[in-house]
């Protein structure tokens, strides 16, 4: 294999700038938007970060492209982005891709998991 997924996190770490739980916050600063790329069944099980936007890992570079017919234009408001999933890893890729498109983005070190850990505000599907 020419080049696994641990080269490639690696590479992405390199590059992207990655912020704690405890950086980000309970309320994260208005210019910061928290985006979730986990998996909707991952989301329905465990809930998310409140105010947080969900965008899948597949969709993002349709929803970020403004010359896609998917774009959102959560993605055009010049805002910095910090990508989460479970545990950092998908988010570290999510972020670099974001940022090879043009976005400020960050990843969030731990992901979810981490946030939980850090005892930070959880939103359940019930509450959403």
């Amino acid at each position: 294999m020419a080049k696994g997924y641990k080269d490639m996190l690696a590479e992405a770490d390199a590059l992207v700038h990655s912020v704690t739980p405890e950086e980000t916050g309970p309320r994260p600063a208005a210019d910061l938007v928290l985006v979730d790329i986990r998996d909707p069944r991952e989301l329905a099980r465990e809930g998310m970060i409140p105010g947080a936007f969900h965008a899948p890992r597949g969709m993002l570079e349709f929803w970020i492209d403004p010359e896609s017919p998917y774009h959102k234009p959560r993605f055009a408001e010049g805002k910095t982005y910090v990508f989460y999933c479970a545990s950092g890893w998908r988010s570290l890729l999510a972020a670099r891709l974001a940022q090879e498109m043009g976005l400020e983005a960050r990843s969030l070190r731990g992901g979810f998991t981490a946030w939980k850990a850090a005892g930070l505000p959880v939103e359940t599907s019930e509450e959403a």
